[in-house]
């Protein structure tokens, strides 16, 4: 289904400066003022109990203030638009509504669980999802999502994978009791298949809680039955056998952890790990830096470490552009996402050159351009039919790399050189 670019009410074109401020990428374009603005949305939860993202659509407004700092593309200035979903099913499908209303000819860079409620919105308006977070199983069947990475299957096997090359000898999972965690078991046990280490410890957990007494105590209990390996010898040898914990709770995370480190001192250390976005440096950080008990602990990413060059780019503008806002952190893989997602849309931009702008063009051309060259932070991404998984949970995955990184000096720093290709291991399917 086609969409047409709907123009806003005369009305919705007198603004005062602070909604300029709260709604445009760059203060100069009133919202349908002129033809040569194109709109886009970016969406994410801020300020819940839960997973928040705000450094996702603060990332997008600074990219369209450096966008529109350098005259635009192709003459196109570009207006962002933001929405809060606050991890509500309700809430992300109003994002999606008011998408629509606004004449967006995109959602680029967002983030939320509900794709059930946002997606079929975005379908039934002809509304392409470009770099998503990844976390909602539409991201990764609807033929309208564009992915730029794996999402939450691909860290997971990988992490599976990881761990197993760890020398992890058992490995216990701590996920949120919600139809997404559900999935994560079997998707760490396809990453552990054939090492001899599994079937993991499923471990359920409130994704809101404000601690983790009992799933922590659960998944230290698991690790001691099966002969913890002190925490120093681990730490210094990558490949010492012995169980390994890890945590996939998004923003909670850092809080199990905490319970986890309060239980196990009177306990034999356990190797932790996690993913990012659940693990990451301003959580390292915020729990110690080089005496974070997370020192040693796995992470496996999407993305090149934070301090790769590749990154410059990224963190000029944020230099530039963001005005010091401490929402827009280089180092949080939604802001990275964001990153890349804004530079496959400006891409797709350029190559339409003098042609209309709109939802049903900037869909034809993801589907045939062929490659788009995020400047080494992921492999090119081609959406073109023969490109995609041959996965049945997930046929739009065009991107099945990771990357290893564990937190050593109180730094997350890459361990394996280059991507590591999960391809196989997600075609292969869950394992129960």
């Amino acid at each position: 289904m086609t969409a047409r670019r709907r123009r806003p009410a005369l009305s919705a074109t007198v603004a005062s400066a602070g909604a300029c401020a709260l709604l445009l990428g760059s203060c100069g374009v009133m919202p349908g003022s002129t033809d040569d603005t194109v709109t886009v949305m970016t969406w994410a939860p801020q300020g819940t109990e839960a997973t928040n993202m705000p450094g996702m659509p603060a990332m997008a407004q600074a990219y369209a203030r450096w966008v529109n700092s350098r005259g635009g593309v192709n003459g196109h200035r570009l207006r962002v638009l933001t929405c809060n979903d606050h991890n509500d099913t309700v809430r992300a499908a109003h994002c999606a509504s008011r998408a629509l209303k606004e004449g967006a000819v995109a959602v680029v860079g967002s983030y939320s669980q509900y794709g059930r409620s946002y997606m079929s919105a975005l379908e039934r308006a002809g509304i392409p999802y470009i770099g998503g977070y990844g976390v909602a199983d539409q991201e990764f069947s609807s033929p309208l999502s564009y992915p730029v990475n794996g999402g939450l299957p691909a860290l997971v096997a990988g992490n599976g994978r990881q761990l197993a090359a760890g020398g992890c000898s058992h490995v216990s999972l701590v996920r949120p009791d919600t139809s997404v965690g559900d999935k994560l078991p079997g998707l760490v046990n396809a990453g552990l298949a054939h090492s001899g280490t599994g079937p993991v410890t499923d471990v359920r957990a409130p994704e809101d809680a404000r601690a983790y007494a009992r799933p922590a105590r659960k998944a230290l209990d698991s690790a001691n039955t099966r002969g913890a390996t002190p925490l120093s010898t681990a730490a210094e040898d990558p490949r010492t056998d012995g169980p390994c914990v890890t945590a996939v709770l998004g923003g909670r995370t850092g809080t199990f952890f905490d319970s986890f480190r309060r239980l196990q001192k009177d306990s034999p250390q356990v190797r932790t790990a996690s993913v990012l976005g659940s693990l990451q440096q301003s959580l390292v950080d915020r729990s110690g830096g080089q005496r974070s008990p997370l020192e040693g602990a796995y992470a496996t990413g999407w993305y090149p470490a934070a301090d790769d060059p590749r990154w410059k780019p990224m963190k000029k503008v944020i230099d530039d552009h963001a005005f010091g806002d401490n929402r827009v952190d280089a180092t949080d893989p939604g802001v990275q996402t964001t990153w890349i997602a804004y530079t496959v849309l400006r891409q797709v931009l350029k190559s339409l050159g003098g042609e209309e702008v709109t939802a049903k063009s900037v869909r034809r051309t993801l589907d045939t351009r062929g490659a788009v060259d995020t400047g080494g932070l992921t492999p090119k991404l081609n959406w073109t039919h023969g490109n995609m998984l041959a996965a049945r949970d997930f046929p739009r995955i065009v991107n099945t790399k990771v990357t290893y990184q564990r937190v050593r000096d109180g730094r997350l720093t890459t361990v394996h050189r280059g991507f590591v290709d999960v391809q196989k291991t997600l075609e292969s399917g869950p394992s129960a």
